[in-house]
């Protein structure tokens, strides 16, 4: 395959799958094993993991194994860790900003994911009340 397109595509792709495999089975291992009340344990496990995961595979692409392909990069990075859990992007762009001396841009981007993201679930929960209703009413 010429197109490095396509090749970014599919090998996102291929790492996705058991990124979401791999959420999917945690979570619902964790259901089962402590309840579904429970269940954000899974979530957190994952999000922890997540943050080892790309963190360690960044420091060596980096410092040890630079002769991985943009390909097997993405794979693992992307389609693996995106998959499996956007928070460890989200971490590792913390932990990136705060090394680069950017603190404040850290400090903003960290509170700022939390307390917008949360309005963006207050919106959500909102704008699906209001969709249910007006759909039960037709």
């Amino acid at each position: 395959m010429q197109n490095t397109f396509i090749r970014t595509v599919i090998a996102i792709a291929l790492g996705a799958i058991p990124g979401a495999l791999g959420r999917y089975f945690i979570t619902e291992f964790t259901k089962a094993m402590i309840g579904k009340d429970f269940s954000y344990y899974g979530t957190f496990f994952i999000n922890v993991t997540g943050c080892f995961i790309i963190a360690w595979f960044y420091t060596l692409n980096e410092q040890r194994l630079q002769k991985f392909s943009p390909e097997v990069r993405l794979a693992i990075a992307t389609g693996f860790c995106g998959a499996y859990t956007t928070f460890s992007t989200y971490g590792l762009e913390i932990f990136t900003q705060i090394d680069k001396g950017n603190t404040t841009v850290a400090l903003i981007y960290w509170l700022g994911s939390m307390l917008v993201g949360m309005l963006g679930v207050q919106l959500g929960v909102t704008l699906g009340k209001l969709n249910s209703k007006s759909s039960v009413a037709d």
